[in-house]
């Protein structure tokens, strides 16, 4: 067993009666917990429940709840998170109701998802709350019969003294428990004594979700509630000038239209505070129909805005400036302006050697573009919120994936404590990235306040592509040299973006070539961009790995043993001490996919590519089979091994790796949106162009890595590597390389 320290600096484990609430409770179970209950507990319903800490309820008749802390976005973190505690609390699965846990700053650490750190950084604390409450457990058991507690063992929520014989589940303890001074240290359980983790289990909610229950945040009701919508500029580069209401509001069901400032011009935002558009026009009603009609009939004035800079406090506590252009920028001057950039002396991020040298003495080298446009995140929940603002208190409902920040954002703009601010936190309808950006939940709270009504606020699939927070553009220049008996000598990455670079210096190769160069460059832009599943890699890992795989052969070395020999190299003897990877265990993915996909057997008529990546602390490797149909490549299937550390839920991180290989091969063939005049070309799903269902690879096998390193990101490293293998498998198809995003076959 391993020692942890607890976090706990209060008391707040404290009994509380839930006899109210215990009719709801059992209803939740009901529907969408891993229990259902049994008739004699549907007729004798707790009397009261006890709680342990935040995370943990115990009634008096053993029932037990979990609290799953972060918001569900579709990664099942709501079972996976509660199957942490309850391993070390030593319950039987079955018999834990699973709940959304409140937003609570003072009960719960990094309370919001992304970046796939939503385990790797509750991972302990999720155990320490499991192990705490079993140690209460356990002393009041040993109290109660006066045995030492050494002698007390657990087992699926049973307390057992072996030699008296004595037994109790926790529920005859509970209250007993709760009284306990909490421990400093507690021990958890080793790796092969688990149960529960690394076993599968069925999505808590799996049962709402296929029968329709109210789940999302369009699914809000309230008594009194009214429908908002809004207006937003209809370029990037405009801003609000005139609204003539005088017609609108006469229409039926109209209740006001207006303006709103989401953000003050004095505020400076925080990391995750980006907002399309600062003043939009809201018009509110009694239902969507009735808004949807007076919104075409809007007539907004709108004007070019200045040259300004944001001020921004990133994580860390840093203060950033961005430059925001004036203008009206388009797609085809963006490329021009990327092309030109690339070509001027750029910012040197880390230098190996002397690739300069290495270069003149090379006997090949191989230069290469590739670029990638902006993105949208098409979420399908369409972006919604609901507020109830009045009485110096709010309360607002809805998908949010950093709800913790938002509450601070909104506590400033509304100018209320945050102590009276109540998010309840809804399944999101999809994220990657996109809620992250709160700024609509701002809007539907001013809404309300001004309206002093709860109010829900609904974006239109227009709104949200035509003011989305998108995955920037790119562009990445690699060069190569290869010496007379072509061994790899030198390497050369030279990549920007508007507004942002991709770049990752000390990754892969770096670390594994003698001579290597990274530099990167940006451009400003007033279009907005944000955090898309993967950032960054999602671009770097589809242009590194394609190149890779143009090296490799040129070399005349098969791909996979190409890559195990740089990898070879930066495990034995490393260049430089910033590599950010492990060599071993990115080299133990590609060995394990060249196993299971047996690489060297292709089938007839059928093309392989492979990609490998490492992100999110985790490491992907994917081998992918196609063959061209009509012009048309059709997937055959695609091999992806994964090493995450210890994986929680199997099936559960099998759905997502899945989900996100289909996710990347969609984007990789489809994904585009363009500007003319700061106008985005693309409105609705009749021209944004996503992956349908018959064109997903027709089998996808997925192998786990097993460790006993603790869990790192799933919900997006096996995003990136599916560009890379995707493309390297249609050269195979086609003869012709795939430079630039989406990939074109013809």
């Amino acid at each position: 067993m391993a020692l942890l320290k607890t976090s706990y600096n209060r008391r707040s484990f404290i009994k509380t009666s839930a006899l109210a609430g215990g009719g709801l409770m059992l209803n939740f179970c009901w529907f969408t917990s891993c229990k259902s209950p049994s008739e004699e507990e549907v007729l004798n319903p707790p009397k009261e429940w006890f709680e342990f800490n935040g995370y943990i309820k115990i009634a008096d008749n053993g029932q037990v709840t979990i609290m799953s802390p972060n918001p569900e976005g579709g990664q099942n973190i709501k079972t996976s998170m509660p199957m942490i505690v309850a391993e070390e609390l030593d319950i039987d699965w079955k018999d834990v109701i699973v709940e959304q846990a409140p937003l609570n700053t003072a009960l719960y650490n990094r309370q919001f998802i992304g970046g796939s750190q939503a385990i790797r950084t509750s991972w302990n604390n999720l155990r320490m709350a499991g192990a705490t409450a079993r140690q209460m457990l356990c002393e009041a058991a040993a109290k109660s019969w006066n045995v030492p507690i050494g002698e007390i063992t657990t087992s699926n929520g049973i307390l057992k003294h072996e030699i008296s014989g004595k037994t109790a589940h926790y529920g005859e303890l509970a209250s007993e428990a709760v009284n306990i001074p909490i421990p400093k240290e507690i021990q958890v359980k080793s790796i092969n004594e688990f149960n529960i983790i690394g076993t599968s289990q069925k999505n808590v909610e799996g049962k709402n979700i296929v029968t329709g229950k109210p789940l999302f945040g369009l699914d809000t009701y309230k008594e009194g509630m009214l429908t908002a919508m809004i207006v937003h500029p209809p370029a990037f580069g405009l801003k609000l000038k005139s609204v003539d209401d005088a017609t609108v509001k006469l229409m039926p069901g109209i209740k006001d239209v207006f303006s709103i400032k989401v953000l003050n011009d004095d505020y400076v935002r925080q990391n995750f505070d980006t907002c399309s558009f600062l003043e939009v026009v809201a018009i509110v009603g009694n239902s969507t129909w009735e808004v949807m009609k007076a919104k075409k009939a809007l007539e907004v004035e709108y004007e070019p805005f200045e040259t300004h800079t944001e001020e921004r406090t990133s994580f860390g506590g840093n203060k950033l400036t961005r430059n925001i252009p004036a203008g009206l920028e388009s797609s085809d001057t963006h490329m021009a302006k990327m092309i030109e950039k690339a070509s001027k002396p750029s910012v040197v991020v880390r230098k190996d050697g002397n690739p300069e040298m290495a270069f003149q003495k090379a006997a090949k080298v191989i230069e290469r573009t590739y670029t990638a446009p902006f993105l949208a995140h098409n979420c399908m929940e369409p972006m919604n919120f609901f507020a109830d603002v009045g009485n110096g208190k709010a309360t607002l409902i809805g998908p949010l994936q950093k709800a913790e920040l938002t509450e601070q954002t909104l506590s400033q703009r509304l100018g209320i404590p945050i102590e009276n601010i109540d998010i309840q936190m809804t399944r999101l309808g999809g994220g990657f990235g996109r809620r992250s950006y709160a700024h609509w939940a701002v809007e539907a709270a001013l809404i309300s306040q001004q309206m002093n009504a709860p109010v829900k606020l609904v974006y239109t699939r227009e709104d949200d592509m035509t003011s989305g927070i998108y995955r920037p553009t790119y562009h990445a220049k690699f060069k190569a040299a290869l010496d007379a008996s072509n061994n790899l000598t030198a390497f050369h990455v030279k990549t920007g973006g508007i507004p942002e670079s991709p770049l990752a210096a000390d990754r892969f190769p770096a670390g594994a070539i003698d001579n290597y160069l990274a530099e990167e460059w940006t451009l400003d832009t007033n279009i907005t961009v944000g955090s898309f599943r993967a950032p960054r890699s999602n671009f770097m890992a589809s242009a590194e790995q394609s190149f890779l795989d143009e090296i490799a052969e040129v070399a005349g070395k098969d791909p996979i043993d190409f890559r195990l020999e740089l990898l070879e190299k930066a495990k034995n003897n490393p260049v430089g001490d910033r590599n950010d990877y492990d060599a071993d265990r990115y080299a133990g993915v590609l060995k394990l996919v060249k196993e299971k996909s047996d690489w060297s057997n292709i089938p007839d008529g059928i093309s392989r590519g492979v990609s490998a990546y490492f992100c999110h602390n985790s490491y992907a490797a994917q081998v992918l089979d196609l063959k061209i149909e009509n012009g048309s490549p059709v997937i055959e299937n695609v091999c992806c091994v994964v090493d995450c550390g210890i994986v929680v839920n199997p099936d559960a991180a099998t759905n997502l790796s899945e989900g996100a290989i289909v996710d990347g091969i969609g984007n990789a063939l489809y994904g585009e949106l363009t500007f003319k005049e700061g106008v985005p070309k693309k409105n609705n799903f009749h021209q944004y162009r996503l992956i349908r269902m018959s064109e997903a690879p027709k089998n996808i096998d997925i192998h786990f890595v097993k460790n006993d390193i603790d869990p790192t990101g799933l919900g997006e490293p096996a995003f990136p590597p599916a560009f890379g293998a995707l493309a390297n498998a249609l050269y195979k198809a086609t003869g012709k390389r795939q430079y630039n995003q989406p990939f074109k076959i013809a």
